[in-house]
């Protein structure tokens, strides 16, 4: 193979690799707000986290507000304190009072902001709450979110997702209802030992981090390796051809 060749086969191999890295460092933008674990059982408490991914490379999240279904208010509405943050609980007065355990119920967390802390670009932070009573009326609840940033950009998590639908550029959290023993994935809490359930729901959520980074993980080798082959198979030929 002369220079001219040589140097444009080392350039395909270099490009190639480029591309594998650039899909590599291109993979957390695909990240959402989501609620973890995405599945709770109807009519009971569970505690979730408001899993927050920071998808810019210039800026960090300084501010998560997150609104809870209207529709649907929770007598219980409890934020885990998060290291670094602090948390605001918004409360609104109920058209119709609810009734919990022989009391009236009269108003209901609307809103729980988290501030003054950072999200640095490409991490994460969970933020837990623990809900209850999870309604029987419906099969999912809504946390519509707004994540701000350093460089005052909001992103609003709000749009509906429509079932059998494209996925919206931002889709609001939605935790899953289920009836009891529905699904092997449903949470479930007692409420009166909350501290327990939200270690169960931290490491049953670690868990599901751990299975979504391998499998972005070995995806993305996948791609670079089927690059890298093409990229060889080219240069092959380029060398049959010379000889």
């Amino acid at each position: 193979m002369n220079a001219s060749r040589l140097r444009a086969a080392r350039t395909s191999v270099v490009g190639g690799l480029a591309v594998g890295g650039v899909l590599l460092l291109a993979g957390p933008a695909f990240a959402h707000v989501t609620v973890n674990p995405g599945t709770a059982e109807k009519g009971g408490y569970s505690t979730v986290s408001i899993k927050v991914p920071n998808e810019k490379d210039n800026a960090s999240t300084v501010k998560v507000e997150v609104d809870l279904d209207p529709k649907h208010p929770l007598t219980s509405v409890m934020p885990q304190a998060v290291p670094g943050w602090d948390v605001k609980v918004e409360k609104t007065k109920l058209d119709k009072p609810l009734q919990m355990h022989g009391k009236t119920i009269n108003e209901a967390v609307s809103k729980v902001t988290w501030s003054g802390g950072k999200i640095e670009p490409g991490q994460f932070q969970q933020f837990p709450l623990s809900v209850g009573q999870l309604p029987t009326d419906t099969d999912e609840l809504v946390f519509k979110a707004l994540q701000t940033y350093s460089d005052d950009d909001v992103v609003r998590w709000i749009d509906p997702s429509k079932p059998g639908g494209a996925e919206p550029e931002h889709p609001a959290p939605v935790l899953k209802l289920v009836a009891k023993g529905g699904a092997a994935g449903a949470q479930g809490d007692d409420h009166h030992d909350d501290k327990g359930s939200s270690s169960e729901a931290a490491a049953s959520d670690k868990g599901g981090d751990s299975s979504d980074t391998t499998a972005r993980v070995l995806g993305v080798a996948g791609i670079v390796v089927g690059v890298a082959g093409a990229v060889f198979g080219v240069v092959a030929g380029r060398r049959r051809n010379a000889a």
